[in-house]
């Protein structure tokens, strides 16, 4: 499972997905948008938005920390 995380330093959202991904064992890749030019393009181009964070789960697109559809994506019961 291929789990991405799109965010900026100060976004409570970005940190509160990143707890779930933890408390619930999932493995992923935070791209810091603000540092990092080449991720923010990549996240403008999944989500057609500057909204964070945008979540890729499998290629499922995200845009706020919507923890139901996160869940059914990830199959955590």
């Amino acid at each position: 499972m291929s789990v991405k995380i799109y965010t900026t330093p100060s976004c409570v959202y970005c940190r509160m997905a990143k707890e779930f991904f933890k408390k619930n064992n999932v493995e992923f890749q935070e791209l810091n948008v603000v540092q990092d030019d080449k991720a923010r393009d990549e996240m403008v181009k999944k989500s057609r938005q500057l909204a964070v964070p945008v979540i890729d789960v499998n290629g499922e697109i995200f845009v706020g920390f919507d923890q139901r559809g996160l869940k059914k994506a990830l199959g955590i019961a």
